[in-house]
């Protein structure tokens, strides 16, 4: 049986209270997998409500009952309510039948590429279907040319070429003229576009987010009452038909273009290199803390659970002000080396310093380490009770990187910075590559114990992206491991 034709079957008895309990139940997946059937559904039951009515009319009638003669039975009899029901309803049915077909068979988006993700292979025509993604991402292109990236874990479908609802998910879109006016919908309301890049964050919990990269966007309330239009490096929470500011979270999103070089990397067996040369650094017998977010049992703190490097990877995400982790490693020991690496996606410069890592007893002890990302948007390590040798060309008091972390927007990123006591030098590396040394005059062992990563000051330590698989090893690394640790984990090709 065709499916319009067996939509239109299981309406038909609902209508009539002559529906099983298991074709209601065939007639709930139906509605629930797809948003036309719901729509059609819907003005079916409006339809039948009216004609009801009629029918209701004209039974209470007061008028006297007639009964015509033989002859003239069928020459000057009106036709009755049911029978304009029936005819109504075997109209109706015909015209949804076409409206399902057209909506089932037309094509709004075609997969272009994907990373990780399953069931939908590059080439996959999408029409009005609902599309459920649990990992990965996926890179679609619309029938109007608009290119869109959707990240897992998403819950979206296409009513048309140009309305995309995304229930849950990350959505970032670049819009070329010839699909302006492109909208995305989301529960709490809409974004559309006027030909330009932008991205929409619908969380399982909270509110929609609307942010522009490029160009202008209207964002539109639920109740379609209240409008904005935000442009370049403007970002709005749709809250309560009000659009409430935010910062722009750039990075937050995938952009088109760059699933193809993460699908790369998966073919190439990257995650499987970054797991082998993990599982080696957690046999090391100086590993003060291993970080992948992966345990059921996760650090406390207040942040937000998001995909990270590797699709279906978990990595935490700072997003508001006081978003922070909170550990305590090393036992109050002093660490004549230190070796700190992370994977970030960062998504703004701006504030006084990124808190990738703060020690709490800053001041209280000679040693207490704070690693961060300056406004230079440069690393920089710094050890209470230290100082710079008098050749230091640093500008600032403690040191720092010399190449900026964020050589462009949304992508991943490995920092990573040796520290040696004894030695009395600072090592930051780039995406495994050996950046800079900085030399100490006063260097003491580093002290570590309770921390946190992220919001360590409200004021002047804002963290705002990911972090993925935080290393602390209490020894130097050497520029091999670094490079090694880079081009094992990278998830780019």
């Amino acid at each position: 049986m065709k499916p319009h034709k067996e939509f239109e079957q299981l309406v038909h008895q609902y209508i009539n209270e002559q529906i099983t309990e298991s074709d209601l139940l065939r007639l709930n997946e139906q509605l629930s997998d797809n948003p036309q059937a719901r729509k059609i559904f819907n003005e079916l039951l409006n339809l039948d409500s009216a004609l009801a009515a009629v029918a209701v009319e004209e039974i209470v009638s007061d008028q006297p009952v007639v009964l015509p003669s033989e002859k003239s039975r069928f020459q000057n009899s009106k036709p009755s309510a049911r029978w304009i029901i029936s005819i109504a309803a075997s109209f109706i049915f015909l015209i949804s039948s076409v409206w399902w077909w057209q909506t089932t068979q037309q094509v709004f988006a075609t997969v272009s590429s994907t990373a990780g993700v399953e069931g939908y292979p590059e080439g996959t025509e999408l029409r009005s279907q609902l599309v459920v993604i649990e990992q990965g991402s996926l890179e679609l292109i619309s029938k109007r040319g608009a290119k869109i990236v959707i990240e897992a874990p998403a819950k979206f479908w296409f009513e048309s070429a140009q309305r995309l609802h995304i229930t849950r998910g990350r959505m970032a879109a670049d819009v070329p003229p010839s699909a302006k006016g492109f909208t995305v919908v989301t529960p709490t309301g809409e974004a559309i576009d006027l030909g330009t890049k932008f991205g929409v964050d619908v969380p399982l919990e909270g509110h929609s987010e609307i942010h522009v990269f490029q160009g202008e966007v209207i964002a539109q309330s639920a109740s379609g009452k209240n409008q904005q239009s935000l442009r370049d490096g403007d970002a709005i929470q749709l809250q309560r038909g009000i659009g409430i500011a935010r910062t722009l979270r750039s990075s937050a999103f995938i952009q088109p273009g760059e699933v193809s070089s993460l699908r790369a990397a998966l073919a190439n067996g990257q995650n499987a290199r970054s797991d082998a040369n993990i599982m080696k650094l957690r046999n090391d017998p100086k590993l003060i803390l291993f970080l992948d977010f992966e345990s059921k049992s996760l650090p406390q703190g207040t942040y937000r659970m998001t995909q990270g490097r590797w699709p279906g990877s978990h990595a935490p995400e700072f997003v508001n002000l006081g978003d922070h982790i909170k550990i305590d490693v090393g036992n109050n020991e002093p660490c004549p080396q230190l070796t700190l690496a992370a994977w970030v996606r960062l998504d703004h410069l701006g504030e006084p310093f990124q808190s990738l890592l703060h020690t709490d007893g800053w001041s209280q002890q000679n040693g207490q380490v704070h690693w961060m990302v300056t406004h230079h948007s440069t690393m920089r390590l710094a050890l209470f009770g230290n100082k710079l040798a008098p050749d230091s060309t640093n500008a600032d008091t403690y040191p720092d990187s010399l190449t900026p972390v964020l050589p462009q927007q949304g992508r991943w990123v490995h920092l990573a910075v040796v520290y040696d006591s004894v030695a009395g030098t600072v090592n930051f590396y780039f995406n495994g590559k050996f950046d800079k040394q900085e030399q100490q005059q006063v260097a003491f062992p580093a002290q570590l114990g309770p921390s946190q990563i992220g919001n360590w000051d409200l004021h002047d330590r804002k963290l705002s992206g990911r972090m993925d698989e935080l290393l602390i090893l209490g020894r130097a690394m050497s520029h091999e491991e670094i490079n090694l640790l880079f081009e094992s984990g990278t998830p780019y090709r």
